[in-house]
């Protein structure tokens, strides 16, 4: 799996350790079986636009974006066992919960890679 940088364009925050997926096997693997992640960490997922917690066992933060990269429906400490989905987004990125106010991703702001 790519390790990549996010960075928040309005704020210049930035998530250092953000994993790609990108192909199907790591699309459905996820976040499944893994440690809770630290405020730096997360998981890019493309194409998503619906995600699920279940077989979790701890809260994420999910920021829903468009095929511009700009947020669109953020989602703060989805719980495990819970589903959330966006019809106008094309990518995902999970990240630990609290993660999307301390790293001040709001929506409308702009994510690269």
């Amino acid at each position: 799996m790519n390790i990549i940088k996010v960075t928040n364009q309005q704020t210049g925050e930035v998530l250092t350790d953000v994993q790609l997926a990108n192909t199907a096997p790591l699309r459905m693997r996820g976040l499944l079986g893994s440690k809770p992640l630290t405020m730096q960490q997360g998981l890019l997922i493309i194409p998503c636009n619906s995600v699920h917690t279940f077989g979790m066992s701890y809260s994420i933060d999910v920021v829903y974006l468009n095929k511009k990269n700009q947020v669109v429906k953020i989602i703060e400490a989805l719980k495990p066992t819970r589903i959330s989905g966006c019809l106008t987004a094309s990518k995902v990125l999970e990240i630990a919960a609290g993660s999307a106010e301390k790293n001040k991703i709001r929506k409308g702001d702009i994510l690269s890679w």
